[in-house]
């Protein structure tokens, strides 16, 4: 019996891709094992931020096990195939839109034969066996592709075109994974907030329908973009009210500056970000709000950044993801002159981590004393259990009960850092 192990990086559509590989696998009569025991390891990949995350995890894992076989799956750039045959020549690569054909990949692999199949197509990634990284998480994808022009992405030269999934295999989808003992759905895409575009409905109706199945589940919305979310607010915000959807969105402003914004070719402006902030808090008081940065793209003046460091003052996100920008060969961003120095991008990084550092605390503090239901998701460190309330906060809980994912549970918040709230259980409901 053939041993495969698989590691997954990135976004929750790439460990989606991972759980699916591993389920065709599993179907075929493969086995699904841990590294050190696999005769082929697949490394599903993630190029969003450059290639060097990518190789670097490629090489590490190369050296430690020369002898075994490699398979490279996921999101795989034109320019990082060559880097990787420098070192592997003989290594086997699947695309993220080829899934589907990962039995063959294995098969000619184990037979001596590297092959490659990378071509782009509208796959379908609904109803497919999977092996779920976490039994009681069901990550749905709703869409491949996106319909942005953002300047510095790579990630639609490899995706694509938006391809949306019909409601209705979407619908039936969340049934099974609900069926199956799932008590969270994470609702998944490039950008979710143009989901339907190409089939005439959006994320608004999709949530609705979604929420109507019957079973005790949560939802979750992974990112999407303001340019699309301002065009539905209204809806969106209404479908978020629904006791079964998290109050949690991730929708990534980049920069606090228009003309940056304007470079990016983002399609929004802060003030309308700001005002999508507005109308969500309004309606939706205890919405944790997640949110994005790029620092030093070509051209950012430090009065520019002032800005970015400005508007996350202004609309203190619970959650502030930084990257620094990173040239993506053949976007319009890789030629564009006035680039910020590695320094300068370092230094304003520190300055974005230290503020929200101290803004996540303060925001955490409303928290202090809290009582309700949360639900066990996630297993911690030293015997410790992550749950989520309603709002999507993690509350760690360090007393040894008995437990189980998929739980749901009272719980008291008796301390809080910057990253999470800690909390005490009374009693299993």
């Amino acid at each position: 019996m053939t041993n495969i192990f698989v590691k997954s990086f990135g976004c929750s559509a790439s460990f989606s891709d991972g759980e699916i590989i591993q389920g065709l696998l599993n179907n075929a009569d493969f086995d699904i094992s841990d590294e050190a025991l696999a005769d082929i390891i697949i490394i599903n990949i993630c190029t969003v931020k450059g290639d060097h995350a990518a190789l670097r995890e490629i090489k590490k894992t190369h050296e430690l096990y020369p002898k075994k076989k490699i398979i490279i799956a996921g999101c795989i750039t034109d320019e990082i195939i060559p880097k990787i045959r420098e070192f592997l020549p003989d290594v086997s690569f699947i695309s993220t839109h080829n899934i589907k054909e990962i039995v063959q990949i294995v098969e000619e692999t184990l037979n001596d034969n590297p092959v490659s199949i990378l071509a782009k197509g509208k796959v379908e990634k609904i109803l497919l066996p999977r092996i779920k990284k976490n039994p009681v998480i069901g990550i749905v994808q709703i869409a491949i592709g996106c319909v942005n022009k953002c300047s510095y992405c790579s990630t639609k030269l490899i995706k694509g075109n938006l391809c949306s999934f019909t409601v209705e295999r979407i619908v039936e989808d969340v049934k099974q994974l609900v069926k199956d003992g799932c008590k969270e759905i994470w609702l998944t895409a490039q950008d979710n907030s143009c989901y339907g575009f190409d089939i005439n409905t959006n994320l608004a109706n999709l949530l609705k329908e979604v929420c109507n199945i019957e079973g005790e589940f949560l939802v979750r919305i992974g990112m999407g973009n303001p340019k699309h979310f301002k065009t539905f607010t209204k809806e969106l915000i209404q479908a978020f009210k629904h006791p079964k959807m998290f109050k949690f969105l991730h929708i990534p402003v980049q920069s606090g500056n228009n003309e940056i914004l304007k470079a990016m070719n983002r399609g929004y402006k802060v003030e309308e970000f700001v005002d999508m902030i507005d109308a969500f808090r309004k309606e939706i008081p205890d919405i944790t709000i997640s949110t994005d940065i790029i620092v030093g793209f070509p051209g950012e003046s430090d009065e520019q950044f002032q800005d970015s460091l400005n508007l996350i003052k202004k609309i203190k996100p619970e959650v502030l993801n930084i990257s620094r920008f990173v040239p993506r060969e053949r976007t319009k961003a890789f030629d564009m002159e006035n680039k910020v120095s590695s320094n300068a991008k370092k230094d304003r990084s520190k300055q974005l981590t230290s503020l929200h550092e101290w803004l996540a605390l303060e925001l955490n503090r409303k928290w202090k004393k809290w009582e309700g239901e949360v639900l066990v998701d996630e297993f911690g460190s030293e015997n410790s259990m992550i749950t989520r309330n309603s709002s999507y906060k993690p509350i760690v809980i360090k007393q040894n009960l008995n437990l189980r994912l998929g739980d749901k549970t009272k719980v008291k918040i008796t301390g809080i850092s910057a990253n999470y709230l800690i909390g005490e259980v009374p009693k299993i409901i």
